[in-house]
């Protein structure tokens, strides 16, 4: 078993178990083990707290402010969390959830139904909200949820895993339904990557080097979670208020998270009064822009403005960063999107309807807006009680996976005896 010792394989092995456990669990009986989260949240919210700051002081000084907003925790976030449960108990269980049903002339019936996944193992990184959320979705659709934080919310985590546990057993639950791993060690997730024996799917939720390290590393199948190089095209057309707002939101809400806009692309037609408006809005915010020839003479002058290098335009800042293209027409703004992309948002800003509805045809991503901000892709924006990430890739499930992509179709035949000749 490689790195993995005796209480992880014993952890491992019992996970099936759980996963069965969990395949017959009743609605209502998941629905209390929520609900009881909900309340050990509130009660230990102290101890979150103090765990999540003693994370943030072992932070590197160096360490930047968009990673160190990613691991913090306060009570308004977890408030959100709370909300986040709250959603997803009042959501439809979609176990056994009939989709399709037939009866055969040799009078077969035929049923096709929603049932778990089984086992996921998920590895995440600095986010401990994650763990939550995560979690209350792997039980609502009745799937074994085994959690990977990263060694910087490890003190949040672990805490967080113990909540979790307790709420379990308050209902009779084994605890080989869930597993929040503490060991720091790579090794032991390297390791855990190769036991398809024991896990039906892997989700990692993170940074460009965690996505690669899994896909080089995992003999499971995967719902990846690719980076989220976010674009904001802004058309001829567009209303500038509109525009100034949703560019604004969207980069600068929360830029540290995969939705936040990375290029901003903008028609030539209107570049000028509109970046120089948009310069303005944002100057105290502190945003360093990367700018192509045009939008660089544009902004001549300007602080935090430099040129854009090739690479700029592949570039997932994840900080109060941008880039910026003026662009002579609609078709060049989908040629980036194509080339530069990574599958996940995209925007449009136009009064158009007839253009919108071409950007979100042509443009191939998981979310396609037309006047709003990306910021929006997240499965509890959508109403999905959360998400265990945003899926960029296209088997299975695309966009925020929620209870239902947590589920796949199987078929239940009832006969009477019938043969096949």
């Amino acid at each position: 078993m490689g790195q993995i010792n005796k209480t992880h394989f014993k952890h491992l092995s019992s996970a099936k178990a759980g996963a069965k456990e969990l395949r017959s669990a009743t609605t209502d009986r998941k629905n209390q083990v929520l609900l009881s989260l909900i309340d050990l949240i509130q009660e230990r919210q102290g101890e979150i707290l103090k765990a999540n700051s003693l994370d943030l002081k072992r932070l590197p000084k160096k360490t930047e402010a968009a990673f160190r907003d990613r691991l913090l925790l306060n009570k308004e976030r977890i408030d959100n969390i709370c909300a986040s449960l709250q959603q997803v108990i009042q959501l439809t269980d979609p176990v056994g959830e009939e989709l399709d049903s037939r009866t055969l002339e040799n009078d077969l019936i035929l049923r096709r139904i929603r049932s778990p996944l089984g086992v996921i193992f998920m590895i995440f990184e600095s986010r401990p909200n994650v763990a939550i959320e995560a979690f209350s979705l792997a039980l609502k659709s009745g799937n074994v949820l085994i959690l990977r934080g990263g060694k910087e919310s490890m003190k949040t985590t672990s805490t967080l895993y113990e909540i979790i546990g307790e709420s379990l057993m308050l209902h009779g639950f084994s605890p080989s339904c869930f597993w929040g791993i503490t060991d720091p060690d790579r090794k032991v997730v390297k390791t855990l990557l190769k036991q398809r024996q024991w896990i039906d799917v892997v989700v990692p939720r993170g940074g460009e080097s965690l996505i690669e390290f899994v896909v080089s590393n995992s003999e499971i199948p995967i719902i990846k979670n690719d980076r989220g190089l976010c674009h904001v095209y802004i058309h001829e057309d567009a209303d500038f208020d509109m525009a100034l707002d949703i560019v604004t939101n969207s980069k600068i809400h929360r830029p540290g998270v995969c939705n936040s806009m990375e290029t901003l692309l903008v028609h030539e037609k209107i570049a000028k009064e509109f970046l120089l408006a948009l310069y303005d809005k944002i100057a105290a915010s502190g945003v360093d822009w990367y700018a192509c020839v045009k939008s660089a003479q544009i902004l001549k002058g300007k602080r935090h403005v430099t040129r854009a290098r090739e690479k700029s335009w592949d570039t997932e800042y994840l900080d109060l960063k941008m880039n910026c293209r003026v662009v002579k027409s609609f078709g060049v703004a989908v040629e980036h999107i194509d080339l530069h992309g990574s599958k996940h948002s995209e925007a449009i800003v136009t009064k158009s309807e007839s253009i919108a509805r071409k950007f979100q045809s042509e443009v191939d991503a998981a979310a396609v807006y037309w006047n709003a901000s990306t910021r929006f892709t997240d499965g509890f924006e959508f109403g999905l009680g959360g998400e265990l990430g945003i899926s960029t890739q296209k088997l299975h499930v695309r966009g925020p996976v929620g209870l239902r992509e947590l589920t796949s179709a199987r078929w239940i035949i009832d006969g009477k005896g019938q043969v096949r000749e």
